[in-house]
């Protein structure tokens, strides 16, 4: 095994736009154990949207990423040494590690899975955080009913694709909208939504909504915000409720942007919209991966991936998710 631990860094903050320049790939050591320490070594990472709003400088539910410290995200390692009870060698372990080949911890937020059929990537994806936001924001905070009118934003990507699986489970009538026409047809041929359209070339994305949700929404999973949530918005039906679980339209904005126009529906149709987190409800998410795993294994549910090799190539797959360059989870496999 090499000495050597290569690893991510953020350069400097983002203006706008993520660019190769804000991020760094540099060279250390791997990191030394101490007692109650483990050392991982990191197989699959996940790069997310949340991680943009990470590269500011600004209070959220997250600590912003520092310059010059290394990057962190979701990630399926292998235990290869360690001074922690809880831990043996070999074990497969997921949490939040660092943007690297090799990481050290103390075991914090570290959760211990087991190889069997499904790859140990899922553990990112549907079996991870974007399948447990999926669950927890549909079932929840929508609390989505059989026979109600599901539209999901962004939805081929990572949550949206299992939003509009989950929904069809529940009984629900699914609509989506996605960036290609390629992506349109997975989400009706492969994964079961009763409609989608091509957002970008639609024209009117508020009057394409109407027409393919006759009777409106009753329930908004939003991923996106600015346009494409406006226009859900007029369309939704009395009482609806809107999800909101992502902005990724105004991630990269340099200043920040009015929103939606047209707030005045929200009292006329007696809406309700909650922002929610993944950690919010860890029963919840317990309770959606023995679902998951039975429903993949039963066909119910289908999962699709984009995997990248090699962890110098991870700020490309970064940047490329943020423009939707990706289909369904977007994965960086390490080693």
């Amino acid at each position: 095994m090499t000495d050597i631990n290569r690893q991510i860094t953020l350069n400097s903050r983002p203006d706008g736009w993520v660019v190769p320049d804000n991020l760094s790939l540099v060279e250390g050591k791997i990191p030394e154990i101490t007692a109650g320490e483990i050392l991982v070594r990191n197989l699959f990472m996940s790069v997310d949207p949340y991680m943009r709003a990470r590269m500011n400088d600004v209070k959220s539910y997250m600590p912003p990423f520092q310059i010059g410290k290394v990057l962190e995200a979701g990630v399926v390692g292998e235990v290869i040494a360690s001074q922690n009870s809880e831990f043996n060698l070999g074990d497969i372990v997921v949490g939040m590690l660092g943007w690297e080949d090799f990481s050290k911890s103390d075991g914090s937020g570290l959760v211990t899975v087991t190889r069997g059929p499904l790859p140990l990537s899922y553990y990112l994806g549907i079996l991870g955080m974007p399948g447990m936001t999926a669950y927890a924001g549909l079932v929840d905070i929508a609390r989505a009913q059989p026979g109600e009118v599901v539209f999901v934003s962004a939805a081929s990507g990572a949550v949206g694709s299992v939003v509009g699986q989950l929904g069809k489970i529940i009984g629900c009538e699914v609509v989506g909208c996605a960036g290609s026409d390629d992506k349109v047809d997975y989400l009706v041929n492969d994964l079961g939504f009763d409609r989608a359209f091509n957002y970008k070339t639609c024209g009117s994305i508020a009057k394409k909504i109407a027409e393919l949700c006759p009777r409106g929404i009753d329930v908004n999973f939003e991923n996106v915000g600015g346009e494409i949530m406006e226009a859900a918005l007029w369309n939704m039906r009395d009482f609806g409720r809107i999800a909101l679980c992502g902005m990724i339209a105004d991630y990269n904005n340099k200043d920040m942007t009015p929103g939606p126009r047209g707030m005045g529906v929200i009292i006329q149709r007696r809406l309700k919209i909650q922002g929610f987190i993944v950690f919010d409800n860890p029963a919840s998410n317990r309770e959606f991966v023995q679902k998951a795993v039975t429903w993949l294994q039963q066909g119910k549910l289908s999962y699709r991936e984009t995997i990248i090799e090699g962890l110098e190539n991870a700020p490309a797959a970064f940047i490329g998710m943020l423009k939707g360059e990706n289909f369904g989870k977007q994965i960086v496999k390490i080693a």
